[in-house]
């Protein structure tokens, strides 16, 4: 459900808890139903070897669903997981608000419900805002497409790794293991 009147990041930051999730997409507030059984799961498989490693290797910080990240003063996204650098985490160090800015890495798991075009719009929104890699999980294909830009896509099967490249140096993860 989208409604009309626009509002800017600031205002949905002050928004009172309605009991809802919502993304700011052109100024326009955008409901979001919550997360299926399946999708809830495939992102925790996906969320928590990358979080464990984070943490291990001392990388960054990773968040979950419900962080929302400022691109622009019109758009608010909030992804099914990102990571942020340790540098850029230290840098803005704690904040109460939305983060200021993409993340590194967006991991994004397409529901039931999502429309082609809504999932081209996050990536692409994401890609312009200056996250690195967007990792697009799709349960009813088991694959996974990584996007680091427009035209530099690759899809991975069920067979094959999920590689954080420079990103997550030296973060795997068997394609498999997010669909089980």
């Amino acid at each position: 459900m989208t409604t009309t009147d626009l509002i800017t990041a600031d205002e949905l930051l002050q928004m009172k808890d309605d009991g809802f999730r919502y993304e700011l997409v052109r100024g326009e507030l955008i409901k979001m139903s919550p997360a299926g059984h399946q999708h809830g799961r495939t992102v925790l498989n996906l969320t928590t070897p990358l979080d464990q490693f984070v943490r291990a290797n001392q990388l960054g910080a990773v968040y979950a669903a419900e962080t929302g990240f400022k691109l622009a003063e019109d758009m608010v996204r909030a992804p099914d997981a990102a990571f942020i650098r340790r540098e850029r985490v230290e840098a803005v160090g704690l904040t109460t608000g939305f983060w200021p800015g993409a993340p590194d890495l967006v991991a994004e798991v397409i529901s039931p419900g999502d429309t082609y075009a809504e999932v081209e719009d996050k990536i692409a929104d994401w890609l312009d805002a200056g996250t690195r890699l967007v990792v697009v999980v799709n349960p009813s294909t088991q694959t996974v497409a990584l996007y680091r830009s427009g035209n530099d896509i690759r899809i991975l099967t069920v067979d094959d790794v999920l590689d954080g490249g420079e990103v997550v140096p030296n973060w795997t993860l068997l394609v498999r293991d997010i669909f089980i």
